[in-house]
């Protein structure tokens, strides 16, 4: 994708060796197949910062961030669900919560964030303990310090997407080899949380800034360290289903962690020279797919590289997910793996919420090239497109980088923890609210409407405003379990799918069938691009928001019909294949169950309550 991440991959091939396979095959047995010593191959500056590489390397893939761990672990929520009939053994069994513990799609992921976190075990112990760490020149001392620093963050954030997708797990903070016993128990998991965050105090302190960095964008730096941290407080203040109650429940020292996440946020702040919001939101997406960068901001503070076309250190992203392309299209075939809820379309504001359009797509591309309207249930996530790339024909590795946080997400945290610390929000607490706001709505500001500022209508505005800026990034869902909301949200959800396909409420408006036909697909800015869809009756923006015409009417000549309301009825609701969420239990269902892999390999672990 871009020379800086053909570096870090091709470094992490011999990274593999020099970390010796300390990672797991299975769960946590390690194995060798060097004849150096650890302590040799932390001698160096270089061989220390290719172990590194090699832990990094353990983000993407197939099983990491550019598939799985990005694109099926966060269905379903109030947002988005996974295509296709329900199945427990693979992606539809995670996005209806019925995925069983021979699941494929959850065993490879769990191996391999294992992997990360015994290679980041390798890092920790032998870094600080190498002779340079404490006697090298000042420019070795720094480099690292950085590298230990670095390692600390990357345990923690595979341990973060460990701890809320499978809940109590083992405590593996040293290398396997120093295990006196392999076969370690379920830790509750605040006890480790607790240890990443005090790891993340301590890396905050040795990895510099952006500006400092050099090595930006796919290497961690001192604000992703912080809002790395934020992100734990928040979680490790939040709701969790609990191993022993059996319920979602939060700790008595909550605010404490709040106060952790308000104080990290405010540092990174106030250092908008090293990140601020992109002016253009669509352009922080379109910055993730090719060697033009358009973040001159630096919203995205941390990303995770693709490169290489194949399966461990590429991406699936706009090939899986993202924009259907037909395969006969000149982009070749992609997308169409996530489909939008047709209710998440009706949350944005119809005419000056710039992110609808680019978080949704309205339309698919068809074997011409084209594009035209998809029904009401076949709308997919945007911010993923097989066409804002240079990769054509049947490749299905198109070097998409996925963002793991972006400095959005430092404001609305901010604002979330300050409301909940003082139970209100303060003058700065409704300023970093409303510059998201802004930034969507620009040139519609008069539309925004007024930022509550009482303590209840403000988290009710964060949670939403948290629903329409992250679309389609993976944080939706767990958002809701954090706020004890997951289950309230589903439900009120398939209320809201009923309304939908009876016209009640607030689609009482929306046309059951829309005329559509092909138009020119110009690849331009996204609210254009649907704008300029050809939908019989006027603009997409008229059409879309009003009852229409019956299914009786005669098709008008060249245009084809397209369910909008009538896509959705009793089956998608909740038959057993197609059901919404069909499989949904509150204070069971929030996690995943253990893979039988796992539980095989290791005896003293235990499956998870209800499964």
């Amino acid at each position: 994708m871009k020379l800086t991440i053909r570096q870090i991959i091709l470094t992490s091939v011999s990274a593999t060796g020099l970390l010796m396979m300390g990672s797991c095959k299975k769960y946590l047995d390690a194995d060798s197949n060097s004849t150096l010593t650890q302590e040799a191959v932390f001698s160096s500056v270089s061989n220390s910062n290719s172990a590194v590489v090699g832990t990094y390397a353990m983000l993407i893939g197939d099983n990491g961030y550019g598939s799985r761990i990005a694109t099926l672990f966060p269905q379903s929520a109030d947002d988005m669900k996974t295509s296709g009939d329900y199945n427990q053994y693979d992606r539809r069994g995670i996005s209806t919560y019925g995925a069983a513990a021979d699941n494929t799609d959850l065993i490879n992921p769990f191996i391999q964030l294992f992997k990360g976190i015994e290679r980041a075990n390798l890092c920790i112990k032998y870094i600080p303990a190498s002779a340079l760490y404490t006697s090298g020149t000042a420019d070795q001392k720094t480099a690292l310090r950085k590298l230990y620093g670095e390692a600390l963050t990357l345990r923690a954030q595979f341990y973060l997407e460990a701890l809320r997708n499978w809940g109590d797990l083992p405590a593996q903070l040293i290398p396997a080899s120093d295990l006196k016993d392999v076969y370690l128990p379920k830790t509750d998991r605040d006890s480790i949380y607790d240890v990443l965050l005090n790891d993340l105090k301590i890396a905050a302190e040795l990895v510099p800034w952006r500006s400092l960095s050099p090595d930006q964008n796919l290497r961690i730096t001192k604000a992703y360290v912080k809002g790395l941290r934020a992100r734990i407080a928040l979680t490790r203040g939040g709701y969790e289903l609990r191993s022993n109650s059996h319920k979602n429940e939060r700790k008595s020292d909550y605010k404490t962690m709040y106060q952790i996440a308000y104080d990290e946020c405010k540092e990174i702040m106030a250092h908008p020279e090293e990140h601020s919001l992109n002016p253009v939101y669509e352009n922080i997406f379109k910055t993730l797919h090719g060697a033009t960068r358009y973040d001159d901001a630096h919203e995205i503070i941390f990303e995770v590289g693709a490169f290489g076309g194949n399966a461990s250190t590429d991406s699936k992203l706009g090939y899986y997910n993202g924009l259907r392309h037909n395969s006969s299209s000149k982009f070749g075939g992609g997308g169409g793996g996530i489909n939008i809820l047709p209710t998440y379309f009706y949350e944005f504001d119809s005419i000056g919420d710039c992110r609808r359009d680019v978080t949704i797509n309205a339309f698919e591309i068809d074997a011409n090239g084209q594009k035209i309207l998809n029904t009401g249930t076949t709308m997919t996530d945007g911010k993923f497109r097989r066409s804002w790339t240079s990769i054509t024909g049947t490749s299905q590795n198109l070097a998409i980088n996925w963002p793991i946080m972006r400095f959005s997400d430092i404001l609305l945290m901010f604002a979330e923890a300050d409301n909940e610390i003082n139970h209100g929000p303060s003058a700065e607490a409704i300023a970093a609210y409303e510059k998201v706001r802004k930034r969507a709505f620009v040139g519609y500001e008069s539309r925004m409407g007024t930022t509550p500022t009482d303590y209840d209508g403000f988290f009710k505005a964060i949670v939403q405003e948290r629903l329409l800026e992250f679309g389609g990034e993976g944080i939706r869902k767990y958002d809701l379990i954090r706020w004890n909301m997951l289950g309230a949200k589903l439900t009120e959800t398939k209320n809201k799918l009923r309304d939908f396909m009876n016209g009640e409420g607030r689609y009482v408006n929306v046309p059951k069938y829309v005329f559509a036909k092909a138009a020119t697909y110009s690849i331009t800015n996204s609210v254009a691009e649907t704008a300029g869809l050809d939908v019989y009756g006027g603009a997409f923006s008229k059409v879309l928001f009003e009852p229409g015409t019956g299914a009786n009417t005669p098709v008008p000549t060249g245009y084809t019909v397209k369910n909008w309301r009538a896509a959705v009825n009793e089956d998608y609701l909740t038959s057993d294949l197609k059901g919404y969420v069909k499989y949904f239990e509150e204070n069971k269902k929030e996690v995943f169950p253990i893979p039988t892999t796992a539980l095989n390999s290791n005896y003293r672990l235990t499956q998870n309550y209800g499964y």
